[in-house]
């Protein structure tokens, strides 16, 4: 239990460090919503889902708004986005905010409702000059813009409903084509949420699979960038990475066990705001990036989860200090039995690979491409065509064994081999 604690407090220093003031967070914090928006503004358009097992988020965030006398923009609260943040649903908040016009922004759900609220903010404010999400994509394009033109965000509150990708953190904005089966990324400072809140009890009501997405979206975040980091923030990344990947191996069978408890829900929500934390630190690279192109059969929090032990391998001879330390947490909540001292390189890597399969296993999670339902060879030629997009690129150069275009066919081609079907011998290590 010290341990435990000891590890919650670490995390919530990082976490004040990062965001200071503006970030409210912990248990019983709702009521700082309404606080936050009057910063900004009379009105506010809430965007939320509108189901009864909801309500319980949403009541309290209305309650707060109300009570520091912030009207609803259009008298209502405004349907939320479908996972993945499909572009049909950025495209129809955009309408709702160029129609009612509000002060502020209110976005109140998991990462997608709060990705597309981020994009659609976008497109309101810079539409009269460029109307198609497209351009956005890739790195830094939103502030290009808005520097060019003049034009200027509204300021949004993110509140948070699901330990996950740390949207309400971030500046990511994860946008779907279902039509093309593909995601793509705007990354850009200027769509940060001014201020966020996230009440972990209200994470009670989350789904087991949901809560195991974004628990493993969490360990992703952490970890990719921590493989990636640069030099100079090399002890940050280790910090945030120590931290929040054992808050979620250590947590995640406890939280299945007993979904309604405030320890457990606590320390998955403050391991994922530390993912959040790591991506605006560093980025995300190959798991990641094959995640985009299998959003038509699974989650993403679930496709990072079974990605990265392969992209693992693939890195150990460059990463081979931050397998040390991720290894050792696996090693010590039972998932790793080797001694990996003795192990360097690539084994160094396949003994870590084989520590997050075990975890994957255990609680019921695919751990190879095959085991999808509804997987199939066309998901890796996409992902291999998604590799090679200039709006996707950050993700490759991202990586510890940065790859490009030309290099895609050599080296990724046998990493997701080797996923679909389990065999971590096909991957191929860059000399």
């Amino acid at each position: 239990m010290i341990e435990a604690q000891n590890l919650k407090e670490r995390a919530k220093g990082l976490l004040r460090g990062f965001k200071g003031e503006r970030y409210a967070f912990g248990l019983g914090v709702l009521d700082k919503v309404g606080e936050f928006a009057s910063e900004f503004a009379k009105s506010a358009l809430v965007v939320a889902n509108h189901a009864d097992w909801f309500k319980p988020v949403v009541d309290p965030v209305i309650e707060s708004l109300t009570k520091r006398g912030i009207a609803l923009a259009g008298d209502r609260i405004v349907p939320d986005a479908a996972p993945n943040a499909p572009r049909e649903d950025v495209y129809r908040l955009t309408t709702y905010i160029l129609q009612f016009k509000p002060d502020c922004l209110v976005a109140v759900g998991g990462g997608s409702t709060i990705d597309a609220v981020k994009a659609a903010n976008v497109l309101a404010s810079l539409g009269r000059y460029e109307p198609e999400i497209d351009p956005y994509f890739g790195t830094g394009q939103v502030s290009a813009a808005l520097a060019t033109t003049g034009a200027k965000l509204l300021p949004v509150v993110a509140v948070e409903s699901a330990a996950s990708s740390g949207a309400h953190l971030t500046k990511y904005s994860n946008v779907t084509d279902p039509a093309a089966g593909q995601k793509k990324l705007i990354v850009d400072e200027a769509i940060v949420p001014q201020r966020a809140v996230f009440d972990y009890a209200v994470t009670k009501s989350m789904p087991k699979g949901m809560t195991l997405d974004g628990a493993f979206d969490g360990i992703a975040h952490c970890l990719e960038v921590f493989y990636g980091v640069a030099q100079e923030k090399y002890d940050l990344a280790r910090e945030i990475a120590d931290v929040g990947i054992e808050l979620a191996v250590a947590n995640i069978e406890k939280v299945m066990a007993d979904p309604t408890s405030d320890e457990g829900r606590e320390a998955l929500g403050l391991a994922t705001d530390l993912g959040g934390y790591a991506i605006m630190v560093g980025g995300t690279n190959g798991a990641h990036l094959t995640s985009f192109s299998l959003v038509d059969i699974t989650s993403h929090g679930r496709a990072c989860a079974v990605m990265n032990p392969y992209y693992t391998v693939f890195f150990a001879p460059a990463v081979e200090r931050q397998l040390r330390v991720a290894g050792e947490i696996y090693r010590r909540h039972g998932y790793i039995t080797a001694d990996l001292d003795r192990l360097s390189g690539r084994d160094l890597g396949v003994a870590v690979a084989g520590g997050m399969v075990s975890l994957g296993r255990k609680v019921g999670f695919p751990v190879t491409l095959a085991e999808i339902p509804g997987f199939s060879d066309a998901h890796i030629e996409r992902a291999m065509t998604a590799a090679k997009d200039p709006q996707l690129d950050m993700k490759l150069k991202n990586m510890p064994v940065p790859l490009d275009a030309s290099l895609v066919e050599e080296y990724m081609r046998p990493i997701l081999l080797a996923a679909k079907t389990g065999d971590f011998g096909l991957i191929k290590n860059m000399e």
